[in-house]
């Protein structure tokens, strides 16, 4: 076993194929093959398996991957000390509902990032596509939240797909409206104040179902409704249709200005927003830093952390 053989291996399940990773590290497809397949035979076991979605990785694979990728940071950084080679390329990828502070720590890394090069992704998608990526390890983490509603559901879903699920704090429900709307210096609104508004909501795909949700109080009957795909497009619609939409309260002016303002909505509900994590694998250095930052987001911003 060789470390470039683990590098091989980290860089299949970066680009998802053994012809893109070949073609991506300059190295004929069969030569890229058989060093895996040799690698396989030495350790006695299967790494990667083939379905209709391509190569993904086996139970066995997924905890070679986590040992892999510390051996191969832990010698990345002995060449940085001792060589005074340039810092490697850093990566990092993260899923996410579609939530502000999950953006600004993403920006915060990027800015610590002490790399010449790096290549960052940052997914702000579906509840179930944030179980999936986890899942395959497409990304090390996912932003989601869980419930009264939601947890038993999620609870066993994320169960089943051997993912963990760490609760960073505890909110409860707020509307996000325009700076201009009537309501906007209300203490609190309740669901007939927002009755005669538009009510915005990201919507889920094949997963549209109410435990998926990304706001809470989601059985409640709307009037109007509108679904969106995108946070810039929701807070656009807020502005110009003076619409709703029931999230966390954590909006800040750093990224959004200050025409978007959280007030309290008066139902008894709560909602614990944290981060997912593979059980197979270990969170790479970068995904540890977004993760303190996240911390230090939601902490300035007056929210109590949980352990």
């Amino acid at each position: 076993m060789t470390l470039q053989q683990l590098k091989y291996v980290i860089k299949i399940v970066e680009y998802r194929s053994i012809t893109e990773t070949a073609r991506n590290i300059y190295i004929s497809q069969p030569a890229l093959s058989n060093s895996v397949k040799e690698l396989e035979k030495e350790l006695g076991i299967e790494i990667f398996s083939r379905n209709t979605k391509g190569i993904v990785l086996t139970s066995d694979g997924a905890e070679f991957l986590s040992y892999a990728r510390q051996v191969v940071e832990q010698a990345d950084l002995l060449e940085e000390r001792y060589t005074h080679k340039k810092p490697s390329r850093q990566r990092c990828s993260i899923s996410t509902q579609h939530y502000a502070f999950a953006v600004n720590a993403f920006c915060n890394i990027i800015r610590d990032t002490a790399s010449d090069e790096y290549e960052y992704t940052l997914r702000e998608t579906r509840t179930s596509e944030i179980i999936e990526d986890v899942r395959n390890m497409k990304s090390e983490l996912g932003i989601l939240y869980l419930n009264d509603f939601n947890g038993k559901v999620l609870a066993k879903l994320l169960h089943e797909n051997l993912l963990v699920f760490h609760p960073l704090f505890k909110a409860s429900p707020h509307v996000f409206v325009s700076a201009s709307c009537e309501l906007s210096h209300r203490k609190s609104v309740t669901f007939g104040d927002l009755d005669a508004y538009p009510y915005l909501s990201f919507e889920q795909g094949d997963f549209n179902s109410f435990y998926f949700s990304e706001e809470m109080q989601s059985t409640v009957f709307h009037r109007k409704n509108i679904h969106v795909s995108d946070r810039g497009t929701l807070f656009n619609l807020i502005i110009g249709v003076n619409g709703y939409t029931i999230s966390s309260g954590v909006v800040t002016s750093d990224l959004n200005g200050t025409q978007i303002v959280a007030v309290p909505l008066a139902v008894d509900d709560s909602m614990t927003i944290g981060y997912i994590t593979n059980s197979r694998t270990t969170l790479s250095r970068c995904a540890q830093h977004y993760i303190d930052e996240l911390r230090q987001i939601i902490g300035d911003y007056g929210c109590s952390l949980l352990s």
